[in-house]
């Protein structure tokens, strides 16, 4: 286990969640009173920020939103990334995948510049297109493979090779497990797919997963957790907890935690296991 998986093993246990909340700051859902312009994100985020760090295990800010709002925005992220206590990992879903000279751009921007434990890659241009990111010492890597939007299946459930061949997200697991050994490296599958979430933790059983989807995409709460039983796995939930309007921030992350939690107990009892309180 290296530094990355480390510390999220540790934010794990201290604050007894499965959870990740992605810091996805959309000018036009703000709630009322934030006025909708970059400084007014920074505040938004530093209250989701100081309701949920002791319920989550990360922190998953896409820089969609903030490249949206230009070179503003990348100076709220790095706001943003300040605000975050140092214990808890950060994820930078950036999706990003380049030739190798590019790529190790790209990494000294999401590693060095802004400072990311971890970052999201896209593999479609073959192993040393992600070999910039997976050198990184210490740092983490989580490589798309069955992702939970709906039109996922149309590229990722393909099926290649002879005979029947196998779906493409497999074929991206076969290559990730065929490059030397990475102590820091994982996947992200979908809680929107629980057959292919089944799947890939059958071919891979100790993989680390990082499973968006969950709240508002509708995921699949139990089958996550269920992935998480054999190796490390992180479950994001975004919209859902930061847009509500039944609730607040805090009780809607405490809710999603819990239930994921509620699912662990569940489980751990079957099998005899100690219980998570």
């Amino acid at each position: 286990m290296g530094a990355f998986l480390r510390k999220l093993a540790a934010c794990t246990q201290a604050n007894n969640s499965l959870l990740c909340i992605g810091l996805d700051p959309d000018l036009d859902l703000l709630p009322s009173g934030y006025a909708r312009n970059p400084s007014s994100i920074v505040e938004f985020n530093r209250s989701v920020i100081e309701a949920t760090s002791d319920l989550v295990c990360a922190y998953k800010p896409n820089l969609a939103f903030y490249e949206a709002m230009g070179s503003e925005g990348l100076h709220t992220l790095e706001r943003t990334l300040d605000l975050i206590p140092g214990h808890i990992p950060t994820i930078g879903d950036a999706k990003r995948g380049d030739v190798p000279n590019t790529a190790r751009a790209y990494a000294r921007a999401m590693f060095d510049a802004f400072g990311f434990d971890s970052v999201t890659v896209n593999p479609y241009m073959g192993p040393d297109s992600l070999e910039p990111f997976l050198e990184r010492e210490g740092k983490g890597v989580w490589v798309l493979c069955r992702t939970s939007n709906p039109g996922a299946g149309a590229v990722q459930d393909l099926r290649i090779g002879e005979g029947v061949g196998r779906p493409l997200y497999e074929q991206i697991l076969q290559m990730l497990l065929d490059l030397p050994a990475r102590a820091d490296v994982g996947v992200v599958v979908g809680a929107t797919s629980p057959a292919e979430l089944d799947a890939v933790r059958w071919f891979a059983p100790t993989l680390p997963l990082l499973i968006p989807g969950l709240g508002t995409q509708g995921g699949d709460a139990r089958a996550a957790v269920v992935a998480a039983d054999s190796g490390p796995v992180i479950v994001n939930s975004s919209r859902s907890i930061l847009y509500g309007h039944d609730a607040t921030i805090r009780e809607r992350a405490f809710q999603a935690r819990d239930a994921l939690n509620a699912h662990r107990r569940v489980l751990l009892s079957a099998s005899g296991e100690h219980q998570p309180s």
